[in-house]
């Protein structure tokens, strides 16, 4: 009997850890740390490519007249590169975020469902293969803006059904994504981990999982109508046959707003876990941080039409969508003076993660204040279309998404390699992104308040000398990403070891604040009773 017992242990040993070798390990992980860590190395590699496609954008506006390219391929870039940042770089990395440290926050052995996160990551490389590869198929890949408004995003030849296929595999990848947060969130909290004692980033991630579930299948199903009314003799959004293009852009948009939140939502909470460690003092007002971030997900669902202002809608429409979308301020608003509020009279250190931190207050809430301008009808209606939109939602979206995610990176790097990184260098890319990123984006504003339209390669010459800045600008933000692959490769490979408080030596003894939450008033000193 015991002999058997050995067998079958010895045959269990040989299934675990069988296929764990080489490229085994990452082949059929299910191991919340290595699927997290292959989320993040390939979110690293969409970051690059799409910065490649971003380069080529800002090197055809350099001067006025065509240098490089022809507007076809212009177009394409802006609708890769768009594609390429949104569902390859900054979703998979927040995702990747979520399957290290959500585990880790609320004290579960792994994710709920580890085989289904291998699954839903194992989908990326395949969708962005199929995605990129749209570039070599006749007639190109697809250049009618990432938003894929019909009549234009159909004069796509071979690659339309590609484009389609793509975004339906990202957003399987996704809803698979979210659910296995939710599940392990719901059900897999240690005993006395209650809803309001979880650390803020797992609130901000449970929230962001629902919106994924909620709008994932609209994107879905927009995209499918394409096909059919491409192939298949539909006229969803044909005129012709009684269908109207407008309406594309609300099921659109009704999963585009939400979806900016699913960008930033994340981040709010990773900002939400540095500023306290680096403060040393609890975060100010927990509660609500939480209630700001449900009610910013709720608003969400009811702006959409924001985007769509210049249709011809009615009045009435336009009046609600104005206000529903300043609403947004008030939730967004509390964030910000919370963060601010922490760091008030606060010992504050300023090391990378904190530095990235500072720097995304800042510059999100430029972003902030633009969005406000655009959220004004009459105002919009000059704004519409223009370098103003761009220099907004970039604004929100590389200091705002990009740099929370390096705050985290460097934050988190030390914890999950057990080194830690040059210091120097991670201070050094801090300075050269924040400089370079407001050199590459501020312009912009100026460009779209004196009229240069968006997504055109060539373009008259009083907007030239800012674009040339902004051009400039942008190569020096793109080769300062090169210096944090470097770091981030130098960290994994070696180097000094990170001690258990990481963040806190070389500090006054007594300042032990090295989490940003649950705050110290939830007492963790008495075990709580196990039912």
């Amino acid at each position: 009997m015991a002999h058997a017992h050995d067998a079958h242990a010895a045959h269990d040993h040989h299934d675990d850890h069988g296929p764990a070798k080489g490229i085994g390990r990452w082949l059929f992980a299910t191991n919340h740390k290595d699927i997290g860590t292959m989320y993040m190395l390939f979110s690293l590699l969409m970051f690059f490519i799409g910065g490649a496609m971003a380069m080529i954008i800002r090197a055809e506006l350099f001067k006025p007249g065509m240098q490089l390219v022809d507007p076809i391929f212009f177009n394409q870039m802006t609708t890769m590169h768009a594609l390429i940042m949104i569902f390859g770089a900054v979703m998979p990395a927040f995702v990747g975020l979520a399957n290290w440290m959500i585990p880790l926050q609320v004290g579960a052995p792994d994710m709920a469902l580890p085989r289904m996160n291998n699954f839903s990551f194992w989908i990326l490389p395949f969708a962005f293969t199929m995605l990129i590869g749209t570039l070599f198929v006749p007639g190109g890949a697809p250049a009618g803006g990432w938003t894929m408004y019909p009549p234009l995003s159909q004069q796509t030849g071979e690659a339309f059904p590609m484009l389609i296929f793509a975004v339906h595999l990202m957003g399987a990848s996704s809803i698979m994504g979210a659910i296995n947060v939710i599940v392990t969130i719901m059900n897999m909290r240690a005993p006395g981990m209650s809803l309001l004692k979880m650390p803020i980033f797992v609130w901000t991630w449970l929230i962001t999982a629902y919106l994924l579930i909620a709008v994932m299948p609209v994107l879905a199903g927009a995209v499918t109508m394409l096909l059919t009314d491409h192939y298949f003799g539909t006229t969803f959004f044909e005129a012709a046959g009684g269908g109207d293009p407008v309406m594309f852009q609300h099921i659109f948009w009704f999963f585009g707003h939400p979806e900016v939140y699913i960008m930033i939502l994340p981040a709010f909470g990773i900002i939400s876990e540095i500023i306290p460690t680096f403060s040393r003092k609890p975060l100010f007002g927990y509660d609500a941080m939480v209630y700001a971030t449900a009610s910013i997900a709720f608003l969400s669902f009811i702006v959409w039409a924001h985007h769509m202002f210049t249709v011809g809608m009615p009045l009435a429409g336009q009046m609600f969508f104005m206000l529903a979308t300043m609403l947004i301020a008030v939730p967004t608003g509390v964030k910000v003076f919370n963060w601010t509020a922490t760091m008030f009279k606060g010992s504050l250190s300023f090391e990378p993660p904190m530095l990235f931190a500072i720097s995304f207050l800042f510059l999100f809430t430029i972003g902030g204040f633009s969005g406000l301008m655009l959220a004004i009808v009459p105002a919009d209606f000059q704004y519409h279309d223009t370098y103003f939109v761009v220099a907004h939602f970039h604004y929100v979206l590389v200091p705002g998404a990009v740099f929370s995610l390096m705050a985290a990176a460097y934050y988190w790097l030390p914890k999950w390699t057990g080194h830690m990184y040059n210091m120097k260098l991670a201070k050094a890319h801090f300075w050269l992104s924040t400089i370079f990123v407001n050199v590459l984006f501020f312009p912009q504003h100026f460009l779209g308040l004196a009229g240069m339209p968006r997504r055109i390669p060539d373009y008259s010459t009083q907007f030239a000398d800012w674009n040339m800045i902004s051009s400039i600008g942008g190569f020096g933000f793109g080769l300062s990403q090169l210096l944090f692959a470097y770091i981030v490769f130098a960290c994994i490979r070696g180097g000094e070891k990170a001690t258990d408080k990481v963040w806190d030596s070389g500090r006054p003894q007594g300042l032990e604040w090295t989490l940003s939450s649950p705050p110290p008033y939830h007492s963790f000193e008495t075990a709580p009773e196990v039912k």
